[in-house]
């Protein structure tokens, strides 16, 4: 028999935000803050002067697809049983997610291709590898005891500055879990890796203001106290070191602390960017944009070489 499904789990799901109306209204986004931070010239190229650059890759396609097919079977689990979640045959699902974003990647590249069949074969077999893991462990990291899906890809819509209200921040929850015992919400972000984060990664405070930011906005639009909320990233790993001395596993979990001086810092942040930025009225600013040149912002830049627009990476 089907569990009943929690009241504020249903009025979630009954009231998803208000859809932004490009006719007048500008969103933002954790990515565009967080190249903004980067280099604010690049971020006007795009994003301003809506030059269209082609920026996906094998990793990226790659990480769509894991995304997908992890999504697909907690919501089956969650909704229907485990039984039926493991029914699923996960490579053929795989594959046929992993094909379909390759191919609408290269559609959007010019059909130009943007990797070999021999990474894409390696790729592939990570992924399997990955998603075996994952179902074999499924229970170690998902409990089905008094815990419902809220959903996956849960829109979050909010002006993330009271002062511009046409200018709104748009993401998408990878999963939002909630548990009926202790009244808790969990939003748990899917991220891919080629070894999991090392202690560099785990500190590096952008990446983790997509969270708490996240933390903030569902919190503000469902009316949950923060303090009901818990974050987490879930970090699949592509490679495992065969050689390490403890045990290695596909799946590392880290939990940001998002306690009240890293919520703060993190509205300040998205605050700032968008009072930088924009008009009250939600239009982009006339300014100077400048360009913030080091190995770091400038290696992975699409306009690194091109004198048109920038040209100042290619001094790496």
């Amino acid at each position: 028999m089907a569990k009943k499904i929690p009241n504020i789990v249903k009025e979630i799901k009954k009231n998803p935000p208000q859809e932004i109306n490009y006719a007048y209204q500008q969103h933002v986004s954790y990515s565009q803050m967080s190249l903004f931070r980067q280099c604010p010239h690049r971020w006007k190229l795009q994003y301003k002067d809506k030059i269209k650059v082609f920026t996906s890759s094998i990793h990226t396609v790659f990480g769509t697809a894991i995304h997908e097919v992890m999504q697909q079977y907690l919501s089956i689990m969650y909704e229907e049983s485990k039984v039926k979640a493991n029914d699923i045959n996960l490579e053929e699902l795989f594959q046929e997610k992993f094909i379909n974003e390759y191919q609408k990647q290269y559609k959007s590249n010019k059909k130009s291709h943007f990797s070999s069949a021999e990474e894409m074969r390696e790729f592939f077999e990570d992924g399997i590898a990955i998603l075996k893991f994952f179902k074999k462990n499924v229970s170690k990291y998902f409990s089905k005891r008094g815990t419902y899906l809220v959903g996956c890809e849960v829109p979050i819509i909010t002006p993330p500055n009271k002062m511009y209200t046409n200018v709104l921040y748009q993401g998408f929850l990878d999963v939002v879990l909630y548990n009926e015992n202790t009244e808790e919400f969990e939003i748990i972000d899917i991220k891919t890796s080629t070894r999991g984060w090392d202690d560099r990664m785990k500190k590096n405070e952008d990446k983790q203001f997509q969270l708490i930011l996240y933390k903030q906005f569902f919190s503000d639009l469902y009316g949950v106290p923060l303090d009901k909320i818990d974050i987490k990233f879930f970090i699949v790993k592509r490679k495992i070191w065969e050689k390490s001395d403890w045990p290695q596993t596909r799946i590392q979990e880290f939990i940001p602390a998002s306690g009240k001086v890293k919520l703060n810092r993190a509205n300040n942040a998205i605050k700032d960017f968008v009072n930088e930025v924009f008009n009250s009225n939600g239009e982009i600013k006339n300014l100077e944009y400048p360009k913030q040149v080091s190995k770091w912002n400038c290696t992975f830049c699409p306009f690194k070489e091109d004198q048109k627009y920038c040209g100042e990476g290619i001094i790496f």
